[in-house]
């Protein structure tokens, strides 16, 4: 749970530029223009350059997006739901490709770490906002 409202966590999830400032596994992002589907951005995590492309927008509730990098194809998806004041994120993630293959072998639960973290850091960023806009 998030104790932020859907609008700022939204704000900060969906600020694709703004990634790298608050997020410890993403060194660069970019998106070109406003997104909307059908849009692109890039961006690297863990030293790997993705490229996606926004397939459902529905602010402030729902954004999905598809990523292709290195032999690897994901879908992802992210809702957010008002609870008790606060954000209920829930995600969605699915992957093809021989690296998966080559990671779910070497690193079982690769998956739920990252996204645990990405959680965890919207958490953090997405409270801080909402904090100081309650001042």
């Amino acid at each position: 749970m998030i104790l932020a409202s859907p609008e700022a966590v939204w704000q900060v999830h969906t600020d694709v530029n703004g990634w790298s400032q608050w997020q410890r596994s993403i060194s660069t992002a970019r998106t070109l223009g406003p997104l909307a589907v059908g849009s692109s951005f890039q961006w690297k995590s863990g030293g790997l350059a993705i490229a996606s492309t926004v397939l459902a927008l529905e602010p402030p509730r729902r954004i999905s997006w598809s990523g292709r990098s290195l032999g690897t194809d994901a879908v992802h998806t992210w809702i957010l739901e008002a609870r008790n004041g606060g954000t209920l994120v829930t995600t969605e993630e699915s992957m093809a490709g021989w690296l998966v293959s080559l990671l779910r072998l070497f690193s079982p639960g690769f998956l739920d770490k990252s996204l645990d973290g990405w959680l965890y850091d919207l958490k953090v960023k997405a409270e801080a906002v909402s904090q100081q806009r309650n001042r």
